[in-house]
């Protein structure tokens, strides 16, 4: 196996997840529990839930559920589709088989640690970052500077983690066309897809864009979902599906076969849970809007334009990891500092943190970390 770096996400998440009394760092949407998600499924798959025999599933994942994946895309249908286990497992497979020594990939940070390490452990990698001076946009003429003849990928994330930035329609569909008419293969992270502030806003996905691009989409986060553990990717060359088909065949072999039923019924209410967790964030808005306009001097916040994480900076002059260090150990308040989401490959903010605003009821938390900012001014 490929040698990789600790992965500094997930590590420290291992330490402080739960044992923290507050975890105000979530990635996900608030979830539902078994019998919530049940009662939105349909007769015929609340019984095929109720009656399903425990053996194997295919390799590409149960094919109702790719087809109910599949309707939530334009252009594309179910053997365009294959399942894994979770949207962790899709990258890494994809980006192994995408990528190999002599090739060149493009990296926009930053990133799920993962977007970047992956490919660094394959190829040679450029980072592109987001410009945290001009509302994190994404300059198309840095992509293009950075591509070379050798260029196999251009990875990509929007809503992106941790900045919440959705860049315009235009501009995405530019990039795609960019990358086709260069043979590259466009890889879109979309796992916060749905969760815009303005619905007008919603990017089209990848593999909707272009037969070459790879869309990766997963239970998790705007469906909050994460215990379901299916992750997907679209893409409508099928020559590349079978390659990360075969791939698959070394990793997981084939997923759960509750989590993919559960996993169908989720997709076909969609609607319904996006609706949800998009009221949800709505709700919570104005509950970190107060907080940070009470301590203008010690914070800068921008609502993020989707997803349900945002990157504020941090102003104290102990800098932001003391400042998460103290309060997860002083208060268990549970925050992710910007050295998480450091990169090998631009410079990356040293003075923000990653805060989740998708859960249900953030007001204790806020309220902690109120009562611990008032204390310690």
């Amino acid at each position: 196996m490929t040698q990789l770096p600790d992965f500094r996400l997930e590590t420290y998440f291992s330490r402080w997840e739960f044992v923290a009394r507050h975890h105000m760092t979530a990635s996900d949407m608030q979830t539902m529990g078994l019998g919530e998600l049940l009662t939105l499924a349909d007769d015929q798959d609340r019984a095929a839930f109720e009656n399903m025999s425990l053996g194997y599933t295919t390799p590409r994942g149960d094919p109702a559920l790719r087809e109910a994946i599949a309707r939530s895309y334009e252009r594309v249908d179910a053997d365009d589709v294959i399942c894994f286990a979770g949207a962790e497992e899709a990258l890494y497979i994809a980006m192994n088989v995408l990528l190999d020594a002599g090739d060149h990939a493009v990296v926009v940070t930053p990133n799920y640690q993962a977007a970047e390490t992956v490919p660094l452990s394959l190829c040679e990698v450029t980072g592109v970052a987001l410009d945290p001076d001009n509302d994190w946009e994404l300059d198309l003429d840095q992509i293009k500077a950075a591509i070379r003849p050798n260029t196999r990928v251009v990875s990509v994330n929007f809503p992106n983690n941790p900045t919440g930035k959705v860049i315009s329609v235009a501009a995405f569909a530019e990039l795609a066309r960019m990358c086709d008419e260069r043979g590259i293969h466009l890889f879109s992270d979309e796992v916060y897809r749905g969760l815009e502030r303005d619905p007008a806003r919603t990017l089209p996905q990848a593999a909707d864009l272009s037969a070459r691009g790879l869309s990766l989409n997963v239970t998790s986060k705007a469906l909050g979902l994460p215990g379901l553990r299916i992750g997907w990717i679209v893409c409508r060359d099928r020559a590349l599906i079978d390659r990360l088909e075969r791939a698959k065949h070394y990793t997981t072999i084939c997923n759960s076969g509750p989590s993919e039923i559960l996993a169908r019924i989720a997709l076909k209410a969609r609607t319904t849970i996006l609706d949800r967790n998009r009221a949800l964030l709505t709700r919570n808005q104005p509950v970190f809007d107060a907080f940070f306009a009470e301590f203008p001097d010690t914070f800068e916040w921008q609502a993020p334009d989707g997803g349900c994480v945002a990157f504020p900076r941090y102003l104290g002059p102990e800098g932001v990891e003391e400042f998460c260090t103290r309060l997860v150990e002083e208060a268990g308040i549970f925050l992710l500092p910007a050295g998480i989401y450091r990169s090998e490959l631009t410079p990356t903010p040293t003075d923000r943190f990653r805060i989740g605003i998708g859960r249900a009821n953030p007001e204790e938390g806020v309220a902690a970390l109120t009562q611990w900012m008032r204390a310690h001014r």
